[in-house]
């Protein structure tokens, strides 16, 4: 029986973050973490972000509070929202593998939990610093040009999957959309 579940994400979606922290809570089930450009992909299939439709906006918020509430995860939308977080999505890409962990969480909660304001050098900067993480190397290395291939890859695989949004969870080669779709993607494993 396969134990690996593929995880598509983005920093700048909520449902990617929800998903996140319950997937931190799984022991027995390995995750392929599989940075993509959310709004990258949103472009290659052609449809418009719910961050860009006022109604829909308005819903995801008052959604992601009450799922958020219900599972217990402290959760504060981001005043920034949307951001474009192509620099955070190469960021993970560069930054060595026993780091990448405590990258997810940090970038994660700094954006959703503590309304931290992701577009500012300066705050990317010092969450860097706090990791340990020199940010010197991480600009140059995310400015790299095999770095854009990399995060393009993973997009683009994921557009050839049909992958049209974050996060996304892929189990046995059967897609799971959604943060509530975990679930989905864990039982598949058992089949």
């Amino acid at each position: 029986m396969n134990k690996n579940i593929d995880f598509y994400f983005d920093i700048i979606s909520p449902y990617a973050f929800i998903a996140y922290k319950n997937i931190t809570k799984i022991d027995n089930i390995e995750f392929n973490f599989k940075p993509i450009l959310l709004g990258g992909l949103h472009n290659l299939v052609n449809i418009t972000a719910p961050a860009f439709n006022k109604f829909k906006l308005k819903n995801m918020k008052n959604d992601c509070e009450l799922i958020c509430k219900k599972n217990k995860i402290n959760f504060t939308w981001n005043s920034k929202f949307p951001i474009n977080s192509l620099y955070l999505m190469r960021g993970y890409l560069v930054i060595e593998e026993s780091k990448k962990k405590d990258y997810l969480e940090t970038f994660f909660n700094a954006y959703w939990q503590n309304d931290v304001d992701l577009t500012l050098e300066k705050n990317i900067i010092k969450l860097l610093e706090n990791l340990s993480i020199n940010h010197e190397e991480f600009l140059k290395n995310i400015s790299k040009q095999e770095t854009k291939d990399k995060l393009k890859t993973f997009t683009n695989e994921a557009f050839k999957k049909e992958i049209f949004g974050a996060p996304t969870f892929v189990a046995n080669n059967k897609i799971f959309w959604g943060q509530d779709r975990l679930d989905y993607a864990l039982d598949e494993l058992k089949k």
